[in-house]
């Protein structure tokens, strides 16, 4: 069996597309629902969504301070160690995962071929037509509603692009699920090559980031503003500074961002022809 966990401390109205995209890779899709002051009614609203779903249940709710990211690793780290033996997809509501060949069964069925117990992934940001903050709606597709991939959070702000995508239960990860931790070793820069690591020539996740729709700054925002590590606000503050600094658009023609407009017909892997870059 292979399961999914995700869990959601905001972002409710990209639930219908998360659960569309994943049912066609996982068996399971597993909800942790994580209220706070600001978001305190969402797992009556998460059980609407996903109401006569047999595949999607609410796993654990928990209430807590907003923004803890690092609270979030360790609930993910949680529900798998419940099945240390099976295949896990890591992915927050707003990553959307395109594997190689668009099949997860066969990447996974590398993995117990040759040892592999982790596949890594990398970030592909999507933003709307002209670089705008688009308003999510349900019923279009939503690879069509941020038609544009690139990498942009990356040269903005400094974060991590790295992720953690599919593993094994037993393998721990870090804050942010940027890497993974065996044995209280984090593996990272040389370690990557480490045998339990699918090799990232061939085997790679691309994870589309669909963050970036009118919600979005003013949660960023509210998040520089706690200004407490735990919820890497100086990050946020840095990224919502350079946006403004553009009006509150991306650049879609900066070449540094490496953007390019998708086919809105398709979710593809092979689509993003700036993937090797």
């Amino acid at each position: 069996m292979i399961r999914l966990v995700s869990v959601i401390g905001h972002g409710k109205e990209l639930i219908p597309h998360f659960i569309k995209h994943y049912s066609d890779y996982v068996d399971e899709i597993q909800f942790v629902i994580y209220e706070t002051e600001l978001y305190n009614n969402l797992t009556k609203e998460v059980s609407e969504l996903i109401k006569g779903n047999e595949k999607v249940k609410i796993v654990k709710t928990i209430k807590d301070r907003i923004f803890d990211w690092e609270k979030v690793t360790q609930l993910y780290n949680f529900i798998k160690s419940k099945s240390p033996n099976d295949w896990w997809v890591i992915a927050d509501v707003d990553e959307f995962h395109l594997y190689p060949n668009n099949d997860l069964k066969k990447l996974i069925s590398n993995c117990n071929e040759y040892g592999w117990d982790i596949v890594r992934g990398g970030f592909i940001d999507r933003i709307g037509r002209g670089g705008e903050f688009s308003e999510l709606v349900e019923d279009v597709s939503i690879w069509e509603q941020f038609p544009n991939a690139g990498f942009f959070r990356y040269p903005l702000s400094g974060a991590c692009p790295n992720k953690v995508c599919v593993m094994k239960g037993y393998i721990e990860i870090t804050s942010g699920q940027h890497y993974a931790k065996i044995n209280g070793e984090t593996l990272w820069g040389p370690q990557i090559d480490n045998k339990n690591i699918a090799p990232v020539d061939k085997y790679y996740v691309q994870v589309h980031h669909f963050k970036w729709d009118s919600t979005c700054m003013d949660r960023i925002k509210d998040v520089a503003n706690i200004k407490k590590q735990y919820a890497f606000s100086t990050e946020y503050e840095k990224m919502y500074n350079a946006i403004e600094w553009n009006d509150f658009k991306i650049d879609i023609n900066n070449e540094e961002f490496f953007i390019e407009k998708m086919n809105p017909q398709i979710s593809d892997f092979s689509d993003y022809s700036k993937w090797n870059r």
